[in-house]
């Protein structure tokens, strides 16, 4: 019976690390990703229009505005920490 309990234990410490990780991904650098992609997609969009706006996030409040080959992140979705990967340079 002691074994059993022992094993329980450790499972219950390897369930909890592992939501532990999974959370701080999801909080610190998801965020990031995500506006990376975000970035290199209006990049990708813009061309070589002079001007280009886009939008992303689960509903659309994120917005990223292009202007003279730079993409920059004007508006960023409720709670979103978009840390130093605000700006993007487009040159191809």
């Amino acid at each position: 019976m002691k074994e059993a309990t022992g094993e329980l234990n450790m499972t219950v410490v390897t369930v909890v690390a592992i939501a532990a990780l999974v959370g701080i991904f999801y909080v610190f650098i998801w965020p990031t990703i995500q506006v990376g992609m975000a970035l290199s997609s209006a990049c990708s969009a813009a061309g070589q229009s002079a001007t280009f706006e886009s939008h992303f996030g689960s509903n659309g409040e994120g917005a990223i505005s292009c202007t003279s080959g730079t993409c920059t992140v004007t508006a960023v979705p409720n709670g979103l920490n978009i840390g130093v990967n605000s700006q993007k340079s487009c040159d191809q």
